[in-house]
């Protein structure tokens, strides 16, 4: 089992990894069926189900979907170019995009938002449609958003979740027993052993090159919330507060009067700075989602600006592990809230966090399998029930809490020596059974928990 780090990690733009950046990566996926098909079209349908379908407003989903049938990616995205297209398509009722004709396509009547019929497959279904000039559909497609900004078609998503056909990894592992067995034997660290597998298949200069991408952007995200102020987008009239923080913490440093606890706020700062710019819609890191994007991203910058001795040149290790870790629960679970909850995106975020600090702090592969459990398990049962459907209460503070409880996980797991009672894989097993057990009410469709509690929402 393969799952690169940079398809664990992924640059696009808030404030869903599953319900906008999904739906892009879709749209822009049909439009290259619809380039290789011999049909001529004339116009374009798209319809969205389940929680696509209930929260998919507060998510932007049918924006997003409109501006990946115009031709846009999460990973180029340019915001202004895009207000400039959805104006336009609003005003002409035509997309245009290219390799393919003038494309019919009303916003008003062409994006369905269908709430009665959930699809099969997946929690977060969509059916994009291309129609003649008859409006009679030629071709269509269902494609489900299953976390990660991750999207299979409905025949992929029956074919099983090992989609991986490359080249053998030097270190194919499927579970926690397999990859602690093979860090053994090898004498490697988790870290180690990603580079390997990496490194086979995509070369040491991407992998470089790409993991320091992928911390720049992470920081400038967090830099850029630290130093915004204002409003969130959605109609919850939230208040950005990461800069306030921030800013008081900043005026604190050198007085000698803060308690040992103020460190928590560092942590939560750093998280709320990451998740207000996704609930803006700015660009941000998959980890492993946008919805738990603020999690690794503090941990991160916790452990290089207030940790003695800690280096950006350990970064690297810190994302293979968490990248190690983060596979697993994919693979064996989920990391999608629509499907297990936030257990399955806060949870993963903090396992992966706590996994990685550890690695940097000289854990063994026992102690980081530890980590990984421990922050795991104490998330087990978190529903995803996001206000509005939008991605700000309780996503916002519920990172810096993440975070927090990574950095304590890997603190525990360094106090002993590895051996523990529950394995990682059982609590992967049991975020699993929690998920299929629990309610759709309390799965990202806002129609239970605090969606439904909070007055005047």
């Amino acid at each position: 089992m393969f799952l690169s780090v940079f398809d664990m990690f992924k640059v696009g733009i808030g404030p869903s990894s599953s319900h906008t950046m999904g739906p892009m990566v879709a749209a822009a996926r049909f439009l290259d069926q619809m380039r290789a098909s011999p049909f001529h079209f004339a116009g374009l349908r798209a319809s969205l189900h389940g929680s696509l379908a209930f929260t998919g407003v507060g998510h932007a989903t049918d924006r997003a979907t409109i501006l990946g049938l115009a031709g846009f990616t999460p990973g180029d995205y340019d915001a202004d170019r895009a207000e400039a297209v959805l104006a336009q398509i609003n005003e002409t009722h035509k997309i245009t995009v290219d390799g393919l004709p003038p494309l019919r396509f009303d916003p008003k009547s062409d994006m369905i938002f269908d709430y009665d019929h959930k699809l099969e497959g997946h929690a977060n279904g969509m059916m994009l449609m291309a129609t003649d000039g008859q409006g009679d559909v030629n071709l269509s497609e269902t494609f489900y958003s299953i976390g990660g900004g991750f999207v299979m078609t409905e025949a992929e998503l029956a074919a099983g979740k090992d989609t991986d056909e490359g080249a053998p990894v030097p270190f194919p592992f499927k579970s926690a027993a397999e990859m602690l067995d093979m860090a053994k034997s090898s004498g490697k660290s988790i870290a180690q052993m990603k580079r390997d597998n990496e490194v086979s298949r995509n070369g040491e200069v991407h992998l470089r090159s790409g993991t320091k991408r992928l911390w720049q952007v992470m920081n400038d995200c967090i830099n850029r919330g630290l130093s915004s102020e204002g409003i969130l987008p959605g109609g919850l009239s939230v208040k950005r507060r990461a800069k306030g923080i921030h800013d008081a913490l900043m005026a604190e440093r050198g007085l000698n009067q803060s308690a040992p606890h103020t460190i928590n706020d560092w942590m939560s700062v750093y998280a709320m700075a990451v998740n207000e710019e996704n609930a803006a819609g700015g660009q941000v890191v998959t980890a492993p989602t946008n919805g738990a994007a603020g999690v690794m991203p503090a941990t991160l910058r916790y452990y290089l600006d207030h940790v003695p001795g800690a280096a950006e040149s350990h970064v690297e290790d810190f994302l293979l592990t968490a990248a190690a870790i983060g596979g697993l629960v994919k693979f064996n679970a989920s990391i999608s809230g629509a499907e297990a909850g936030c257990q399955a995106e806060v949870g993963s975020a903090a396992a992966m966090s706590a996994a990685g600090l550890c690695a940097v702090m000289g854990g063994t592969p026992e102690q980081i399998e530890n980590a990984a459990e421990i922050a795991l398990e104490h998330h087990l049962g978190m529903t995803c029930d996001p206000v509005k459907g939008l991605v700000q209460v309780p996503c916002i503070e519920r990172n810096g809490l993440g975070a927090i409880k990574a950095v304590s996980a890997a603190s525990l797991a360094l106090r002993g020596d590895g051996t523990h009672l529950v394995p990682l894989d059982a609590c992967i097993e049991t975020m699993r059974q929690t998920g299929a057990d629990m309610s759709e009410k309390y799965k990202e469709t806002s129609l239970g928990g605090l969606a439904v509690n909070v007055p005047n929402c």
